[in-house]
């Protein structure tokens, strides 16, 4: 959707960048005047949506599709960045998926629903901070910022797969900070309850109502939100990394 040339403003990669939280981050970043590359898996049209809101602000966007669990795909795709842009600043880890199983059905939570919720979840943006490590570090204002969540500190959660995965992830990012410093922040957002349509196509009974009332701040986040935390983390601090800034409306008290 680009011509290949160096770009003169940021550029920030969103992986899972065609809805929810990705399309918020999107947006905000391109208010902020970076080049935006939306990446996708299966959702190329609200991707292309994506990038049409996007392209209304005045700045360069980029489609690429990409299975983040797939180490080929992933660098092939920042190598495209490399080509159309020249540069990277900000990458946001925020392709997830998961699988609906309550926690006590033991044997529903299969061997291959765990490779693929860890695959996605844990090991997709571990390829995706490997694969834009040298551009990064060549950026004076570098920050990846991990899209985790509270599962992984609670241990409740669509499965227990998945918060297995965002605990995990929640470790990663104290792990990468460690070895992308000093040239690279990194840290992530853990959102509580999202109302988004994650939740409210999964397959489960849950009422964001019913889960959040007992909340101190008793609703469930929007995506614009959560991209607040995101934004913050990549351009409103240089002395945060390594850390995990909660987005739950009190949930986790």
């Amino acid at each position: 959707m680009s011509n290949s040339q160096s770009s003169s403003r940021p550029v920030v990669v969103i992986t899972g960048g065609g809805t929810g939280v990705g399309r918020a981050c999107a947006e905000r970043f391109a208010k902020l005047q970076f080049d935006v590359v939306v990446n996708y898996s299966r959702s190329q049209e609200e991707a292309a949506e994506t990038c049409r809101r996007v392209e209304t602000m005045g700045v360069r966007v980029f489609q690429v599709q990409a299975d983040v669990s797939d180490q080929r795909q992933v660098r092939d795709m920042f190598a495209g960045v490399q080509e159309q842009f020249g540069r990277l600043d900000v990458l946001v880890n925020n392709a997830a998926m998961t699988h609906f199983i309550p926690m006590q059905d033991l044997e529903a939570m299969t061997e291959e629903k765990w490779d693929q919720i860890l695959a996605v979840n844990t090991k997709g943006p571990f390829f995706c901070t490997v694969a834009a490590a040298a551009m990064l570090r060549a950026s004076s204002m570098a920050a990846v910022v991990n899209v985790s969540s509270v599962a992984g500190q609670t241990g409740r959660g669509s499965s227990m797969a998945y918060a297995a995965s965002k605990g995990a992830l929640n470790t990663l990012t104290k792990s990468l900070a460690l070895a992308m410093a000093p040239e690279v922040r990194v840290n992530a957002v853990l959102p509580g309850p999202i109302d988004s349509r994650w939740i409210r196509q999964g397959d489960n009974d849950w009422d964001l109502d019913e889960m959040t009332r007992g909340f101190p701040l008793p609703r469930a986040s929007t995506p614009d939100e959560i991209a607040d935390g995101v934004v913050f983390l990549a351009t409103g601090t240089a002395m945060t990394t390594g850390q995990l800034l909660t987005i739950d409306g009190g949930q986790t008290l």
